[in-house]
């Protein structure tokens, strides 16, 4: 029964927390507390989101499915904008604005990625990826419950970054927990064809998700050119402004709750695909 791996999960979690927090890995010293909450979102994705996933995608048609990830994906761009400014990226954040005028207006509230056809690429910036462009280290990996992969650094840049979320700033309570809900499982759904990538790619799955999380954020926070990785995870050394536009890869892979862990992305910060072809 899905509940009876819900009930061992958070089992698992109170043993991480009583056992402490030391690892030997420098990158990841609260691995016990880590894999327990990995354990536990893992589970919560089995009963929960996977399911009410799985109906959503058997309910809504293709084009409407799309209309919802291209509508969550505009008004994400705001955040985008934003950082890109607080980046000096003056240029990238003009034409992450004509972006979201173009696909709010002609694209009908962002249902339509117009933009992206017209040669306006999407970008991908938090405050996160802000804070370590200006030099502030990841600091030590950390799984968070409902959210999944992170660090300390981009942990507290998801507080500041939820202040320019237009979902999380809606006033009505209803109308803001029906647009969150319709957000997480959109970008759930989209998961269901290609989440056996995850399982088959290695026998520590934490393991793997992590070290690719970490890569990820690294690749970002570099504009996919990032410099050899020294001894102390993070390089005193400023970030380019821009990276070639072939640099991207081309595989991406994600959590169960659809936010990016390494690979290209798409849709700024939350990417709801395993592989792009």
């Amino acid at each position: 029964m899905p509940s009876h791996r819900l009930v061992a999960a958070i089992l698992l979690l109170a043993t991480a927390l009583l056992s402490g927090c030391a690892h030997n890995n420098p990158r990841d010293p609260l691995e016990p507390f880590n894999r327990g909450m990995y354990a536990f979102n893992d589970a919560l994705d089995t009963v929960v989101l996977k399911p009410v996933a799985t109906g959503y995608r058997a309910v809504a048609p293709s084009f409407v499915r799309t209309g919802v990830s291209n509508f969550f994906s505009n008004l994400d761009d705001i955040t985008v904008i934003l950082n890109g400014l607080l980046q000096l990226k003056i240029p990238q954040a003009l034409s992450d604005t004509g972006r979201f005028l173009i696909n709010s207006t002609i694209g009908l509230f962002g249902l339509i990625d117009v933009a992206t056809h017209l040669g306006l690429e999407k970008h991908n910036e938090d405050f996160g990826q802000t804070m370590g462009y200006w030099g502030v280290g990841s600091g030590p990996y950390l799984v968070l419950p409902f959210f999944g992969p992170s660090s300390l650094r981009d942990g507290f840049g998801r507080i500041v970054d939820r202040r320019t979320d237009v979902v999380w700033r809606e006033d009505h309570t209803r109308t803001r927990n029906q647009f969150f809900v319709g957000r997480v499982i959109s970008n759930r759904a989209q998961l269901l064809d290609s989440e056996k990538l995850l399982e088959t790619a290695a026998i520590d799955q934490y393991q793997f998700v992590r070290d690719a999380y970490l890569q990820r954020r690294r690749s970002l926070v570099f504009d996919g050119n990032p410099p050899p990785e020294p001894e102390d995870d993070e390089p005193p050394a400023k970030p380019r402004s821009q990276a070639p536009a072939d640099s991207a890869p081309t595989t991406v892979l994600v959590d169960e709750r659809g936010f990016v862990v390494a690979g290209g992305s798409e849709t700024g910060g939350i990417v709801p695909v395993l592989e792009r072809t």
